[in-house]
């Protein structure tokens, strides 16, 4: 089962889930603050509909593809329960180590957390299997 939750508002990309390089005005700080519950909510809505429609999934994995490997120009979460099918969707959702393809939805939380110090882009090297 798969399932992509798209926010309304258009966000381009993951890699644009960022304030501006060094700027911490109260206008970046609120920008931040939207773009952590909107990604929170993202996730909260497919955790919440995968474990409705997906209850017996052995596990589930949440995350975004990276440019050049999205293939819309519009933010968008892949919710998936495991196992897959097929070899293709097992390469296709997981990290390819330096590539960084794709990006778990838990450590873009972790990058926007207000507490971490880097704010200089989705960083590589991921986890992408969220175990629920």
């Amino acid at each position: 089962m798969h399932y992509l939750v798209i926010p309304t508002n258009h966000i381009k990309t993951v890699k644009d889930l960022r304030p501006g390089e060094e700027d911490y005005s109260l206008e970046c700080i609120s920008y931040l603050c939207y773009l952590v519950l909107a990604v929170s909510h993202m996730y909260k809505l497919g955790k919440s509909t995968l474990l409705h429609d997906a209850p017996d999934a052995a596990k589930y994995r949440f995350g975004f593809h990276r440019p050049p490997f999205n293939s819309v120009d519009h933010l968008h979460l892949h919710c998936t329960a495991l196992p897959y099918k097929s070899v293709w969707r097992r390469l296709k959702y997981v990290s390819v180590g330096w590539l960084g393809a794709y990006v778990s939805v838990e450590h873009v939380l972790q990058y926007l957390d207000t507490n971490k110090d880097t704010k200089t882009g989705v960083p590589l090297g991921d986890e992408p299997e969220l175990h629920v």
